[in-house]
């Protein structure tokens, strides 16, 4: 029989050890692994934006990468040659100095010094952040062609982040893409189907007036309703949320002072 005795001092001090080793590791496979998840949601942020400009296709069929496997390689490029992102300032709609690669929308938003509550949050959003970066994506011939602005509302569940690509009238919807959401599956995370983003190409934002037209309709909308997009089914709160979140950001609390100064030439 052994002459040593296990004690409760002994027995929590190596609990307390293993747990201190696999905090170790863990905390290191952590920082070894940031780089790459960082590049990984850089990647996923420059593949949407792509999207809501529609590049995306262009950037996929690049350099046959279906067989030399470059898909990351391509988009990057894509994005690297015809996306340049440009800091404002939403209450002027002014360009402002700022670094755009870093800017994290979520975190100013939660910072008062660096975010405001609107007046009116039909986005269910809480809090604004004062800044925001925009894209401006050029065609082949270094010509301006679509503008893509990020957004964020509440969908049933909690916020919906994702991005509206219009052409360079501010009106036309090229594209609308959600990135990150919690709806339910089969009904508000229906955002995601391609047969509902296929609905919103063509789409006109704002009526004659300049006045914010665009509206999600229970039941279907009229083939020649230019304002309209189907709702999606059995997802009312999240269609809804989807509307709201167009027409704050679109609105005077969203990108309304940009949107003017860019169609009055006060960005050129």
């Amino acid at each position: 029989m052994s002459s040593k005795k296990e004690t409760p001092i002994k027995t929590i001090g190596f609990v307390f050890l293993v747990c201190l080793v696999c905090a170790a590791l863990v905390s290191i496979a952590a920082s070894s692994l940031k780089p790459l998840q960082q590049a990984n949601k850089l990647l996923d942020k420059q593949t949407k934006i792509l999207e809501a400009s529609g590049l995306l296709d262009m950037a996929l069929q690049a350099e046959n990468i279906k067989a030399s496997g470059s898909e990351p390689k391509s988009i990057v490029s894509t994005f690297e040659k015809y996306v340049e992102a440009k800091m404002i300032d939403l209450d002027s709609g002014t360009i402002i100095e700022g670094n755009t690669d870093i800017f994290d929308e979520r975190s100013d938003s939660r910072d008062l010094a660096k975010s405001s509550k609107p007046k009116n949050d039909i986005a269910g959003i809480n809090r604004r952040a004062n800044s925001a970066v925009v894209y401006l994506v050029s065609n082949e011939q270094g010509q301006l062609d679509t503008i893509v602005l990020p957004i964020v509302g509440l969908g049933l569940w909690d916020l919906m982040y994702g991005y509206v690509g219009l052409a360079n009238d501010l009106n036309t919807v090229k594209s609308v893409v959600y990135s990150d959401h919690k709806e339910t599956p089969g009904l508000g995370a229906e955002v995601l189907n391609p047969r509902w983003k296929a609905l919103w190409p063509g789409k006109k934002m704002f009526d004659d007036n300049n006045k914010i037209a665009i509206k999600i309709v229970k039941g279907g909308a009229k083939k020649d309703d230019v304002h309209g997009v189907d709702a999606l089914s059995g997802a009312t709160l999240t269609s809804n949320g989807v509307q709201h979140t167009l027409h704050f950001w679109l609105g005077d609390e969203g990108y309304g002072p940009f949107i003017t100064k860019f169609r009055d030439g006060g960005l050129n």
